[in-house]
């Protein structure tokens, strides 16, 4: 008989108030390892605050999370989890190189002088060797394009060595180019046993990215395989309408 896997991720009963705001309303999301699951739902669904309550950045009014059996703070010190927000508070004229971003991502793993070590540095290349930006290591980050940054931040997680990736909207602002080139990251990360919850509005490539998805309305109204999770009935549910179908105007016009 085979033993069930510790969940990477346990989300139960989870709830996040802002003063007289409910941003999360009793959320509960268990993952296993080696899976990708999409995080899918309407601006203002509460998608970034699940993020931010897995990563202990803020308080849930009630409920628990727990990262590979253990709280929020120990997975954190531990280098557990790994987070991709949406927009990165970076002024992109200081002068750090590419190398030099993706190696905050190995602070965790460094004495308390911060000095790299040749274990870092290795992890350092394979990272960006992985989203194909090698090539940049010593390129200032503000040089970049807004795709080839995000993968840069990918990268970050990735050196990390956490075995649970948050990645929230990676595709938001990219070229078809990075897309590809991410997806196939993302699906070789699950390969080789990481668990990465992506927040995504790419519902039509959300079978090629995910092997589950959840649909979050504060809540998750509904968890299982993506065709299932994309059912007209379940979008309705969270959008009002079926977001894959073209709006009324532009069917008419197409008459």
């Amino acid at each position: 008989m085979t033993a069930t896997p510790t969940p990477a991720l346990a989300v139960s009963r989870l709830s996040v108030h802002y003063r007289t705001v409910t941003a999360l309303d009793g959320v509960d999301l268990t993952l296993i390892p080696g899976r990708v699951c999409g995080l899918v739902g309407t601006n203002g669904s509460g998608k970034s605050t699940l993020f931010k309550a897995i990563m202990g950045i803020v308080r849930p009014s009630t409920g628990t999370v727990s990262i590979g059996g253990t709280d929020t703070v120990t997975a954190r010190k531990a280098g557990a989890v790994a987070y991709v927000p949406q927009s990165e508070a970076v002024d992109w004229d200081f002068p750090i190189s590419v190398g030099e971003v993706v190696m905050t991502g190995r602070y965790g793993r460094q004495n308390w002088l911060r000095r790299p070590r040749p274990a870092d540095h290795a992890a350092v290349r394979a990272a960006l060797e992985r989203v194909d930006m090698a090539g940049y290591v010593q390129r200032q980050i503000g040089q970049l394009s807004g795709g080839q940054r995000k993968r840069v931040f990918v990268a970050r997680a990735i050196a990390q060595g956490a075995p649970l990736l948050l990645l929230d909207e990676p595709f938001a602002g990219v070229d078809k180019r990075t897309e590809a080139a991410l997806t196939e990251v993302i699906r070789d990360l699950a390969g080789s046993g990481h668990t990465i919850l992506v927040a995504t509005h790419d519902l039509a490539g959300l079978s090629l990215l995910c092997d589950e998805a959840a649909l979050l309305q504060r809540r998750i109204l509904v968890h299982g395989a993506p065709d299932e999770v994309l059912r007209p009935e379940n979008l309705a549910r969270a959008f009002g309408v079926d977001p894959l179908l073209p709006a009324p105007h532009v069917a008419q016009e197409a008459r």
